[in-house]
């Protein structure tokens, strides 16, 4: 299976993406991608071959493969791959819809795509979502399926066409076990980034809100303070209207004393 499509899929998503969001894309191509690429996929190689049971009885070890092993381990790390950077699309997508209207239009429309702000950012938070669902998703049906992370050397079998219980042997248990053990750990940091940063982005977003809303109370008291309407005091603005009004004061201030300085001059 070629991965070169994914891996242009999440680079394309980087420059869009938080700190968090280029050290996730990072562990997913440098523990997951090239650790599949490279080690795993060659280890879980002919499987079947390698699964051997002490007893020749046809479709015996076929029953019993198919029964510990109803989806090859290797192929649900792919699956889990491929739908885990899946939610990254509606990133892409997304940006691709803006950049379209914007050559429709001829113009900017916008100030910046790589802004995580308005649909951008609910965008993002959903891919997050997503993300962080399908990796809890995974693992449990992993540990569900295969009774935990770890690989035996030896299985027991009383499925039938067996006549008895009949032992079954893996190859490879331990190599298997590092391999599972290591995409768990890994699965599991990628879950604690998508959690901080679906937080950070929260806690931003949040903050933004309570600054904005201080603000237009802030402006609002200081427009009734001065006896400016607050739709004149939004449009004109705070700054200028109190410029305009302390140089106002000062003026009416030096004609009053312009006057009284002809009339002292007068009565003299």
């Amino acid at each position: 299976m070629s991965w070169i499509c994914l891996r242009d899929l999440l680079s394309g998503v980087n420059k869009y993406s938080t700190g968090i969001g280029r050290i996730w894309l990072a562990v997913v191509f440098i523990f997951r991608l090239l650790v599949y690429m490279v080690a795993a996929e060659h280890v879980w190689k002919n499987e079947k071959k390698g699964f051997e049971c002490n007893i020749r009885q046809p479709s015996c070890e076929n029953t019993c493969f198919d029964y510990f092993f109803p989806i090859s381990q290797v192929r649900l790390w792919a699956l889990q791959l491929i739908m885990v950077s899946m939610p990254s699309l509606l990133v892409v997508l997304h940006v691709a819809y803006h950049e379209g209207r914007e050559k429709r239009h001829r113009k900017k429309l916008y100030l910046s795509l790589g802004m995580m702000d308005g649909g951008l950012w609910y965008t993002y938070l959903i891919s997050l979502i997503v993300k962080t669902g399908f990796e809890i998703g995974f693992l449990v049906l992993f540990y569900k399926m295969y009774d935990g992370f770890s690989v035996p050397y030896l299985i027991k079998c009383d499925l039938k066409p067996c006549p008895n219980t009949v032992d079954c042997f893996i190859s490879k248990p331990t190599e298997k076990t590092t391999f599972i053990l290591l995409m768990v750990i890994t699965s599991c940091l990628c879950i604690v980034m998508n959690f901080t940063e679906l937080s950070l982005l929260v806690l931003k977003y949040f903050i933004k809100c309570c600054l904005q809303k201080y603000s237009k109370r802030h402006k609002s008291s200081v427009c009734e303070h001065h006896h400016f309407r607050y739709d004149e005091c939004g449009e004109i603005g705070t700054l200028p209207l109190l410029q305009n009004h302390h140089s106002e004061m000062a003026i009416s201030t030096s004609q009053r004393g312009e006057t009284r300085l002809l009339c002292d001059t007068q009565e003299s």
